[in-house]
């Protein structure tokens, strides 16, 4: 039995990119055979994805591949972040992105077409052998594509996000330097809509119901009018604790009140402002404040109603900072791809990890 050292295990890891447990076992199996050990790991290739199939990649990039009036942004997972940053790895979600463009399937946020994406190009062979190679399962997640008389692209964070932004009605070197410029805002701001036209009535009804519910559930935030109604009701009902009475008593006038009554307390005024729901929807202050509490909302998830990031006068909306670009150009279509979004991770310690394996071997 050939005598298997850490130089070995280095050099074979340095030439498949394999995990590093993964090439001590395979130098074992071979005796030391360095070309054997790479056949080894290669040949395992299936069997070492149907194991980690099971396991959580959360973690990769995303890539964009874009030609002409077309632009397509994929996300491929990894476990670990450490693997993003691997080259093999890189070149493959590369590939990924690329075969996605060349196939003209649209994709979709929900990976609706991946397995579609996976028959194109090799994609399924190539993935359980980058699996093999890197030692970490790997999964493609998504892809989705965008076109238009203008396409913008944009990767932050190393591909930690992508993006892709859509307009029409203009080409010029002016309204590409905007879009690119739309394409940051995306990725830095993070909107969920182009424009509030692109809410449904019954999103902005569920939208209200969950500001009414809110406030009324924060009861420090109230009007003073209901406020005072509150805790004459509590009062009345005595459904407050002797101390957090007392308090009331010495503090009513303070605006700081809220600060020293109990959790207790808080949670009893917040279970009357419930109770007066109806009554309290219809007060014309309480629903000012709530239309003003959705417009803000509002204008942090619509696109075109936030402020441009790089507006000089800090006000300017991105719809006013497009028009003064060109009042021809109009955004179509955006797509923000953000690595593991809505996805369940592993919270680990990757150092510990290695070295528990270390101490078992």
């Amino acid at each position: 039995m050939a005598n298997i050292t850490a130089s070995m295990v280095k050099e074979l890891r340095e030439m498949t990119g394999a995990g590093m447990m993964d090439c001590k076992k395979a130098l074992n199996e071979t005796d030391g055979d360095m070309d054997a050990a790479v056949e080894f790991l290669r040949k395992s290739g299936a069997a070492k994805a149907e194991k980690k199939a099971s396991r959580i990649a959360a973690e990769g990039i995303c890539r964009i591949a874009s030609e002409g009036n077309a632009a397509v942004v994929a996300e491929v997972n990894s476990e670990t972040d450490f693997v993003a940053k691997n080259e093999v790895f890189q070149k493959f979600v590369q590939k990924v992105a690329d075969s996605a463009l060349a196939s003209g399937l649209n994709g979709g946020k929900n990976g609706e077409d991946v397995e579609a994406l996976m028959d194109k190009d090799g994609l399924r062979e190539l993935l359980v052998e980058k699996t093999a190679k890197i030692g970490e399962k790997l999964s493609v997640r998504r892809f989705e594509r965008i076109s238009a008389d203008l396409v913008a692209t944009y990767i932050h964070g190393g591909g930690r996000i992508g993006v892709l932004v859509a307009a029409n009605g203009a080409s010029d070197d002016a309204a590409k330097e905007a879009l690119t410029n739309i394409a940051m805002q995306v990725a830095a701001m993070s909107p969920e809509y182009l424009s509030r036209n692109d809410i449904s009535a019954e999103q902005l009804a569920k939208e209200k119901e969950i500001t009414i519910d809110s406030a009324l559930n924060d009861p420090a935030s109230l009007p003073k009018p209901i406020l005072n109604e509150l805790f004459g009701k509590a009062v009345e009902g005595k459904v407050l604790s002797d101390a957090d009475l007392a308090v009331y008593e010495e503090k009513k006038n303070d605006k700081y009140l809220f600060n020293f009554l109990s959790e207790e307390a808080k949670q009893k005024l917040a279970g009357l402002a419930m109770e007066g729901k109806d009554k309290y929807v219809g007060d014309k202050i309480f629903s000012g404040l709530v239309e003003g509490s959705i417009s803000k909302h509002l204008k942090e998830i619509c696109l075109m109603d936030q402020v441009y990031v790089r507006a000089e006068d800090g006000k300017q909306t991105v719809a006013k900072y497009l028009e003064s670009v060109n009042k021809d150009l109009k955004l179509a279509k955006f797509i923000r791809f953000e690595v593991g979004e809505g996805m369940e991770k592993k919270n680990e310690d990757f150092a510990a990890e290695v070295a528990a394996q270390m101490a078992g071997n």
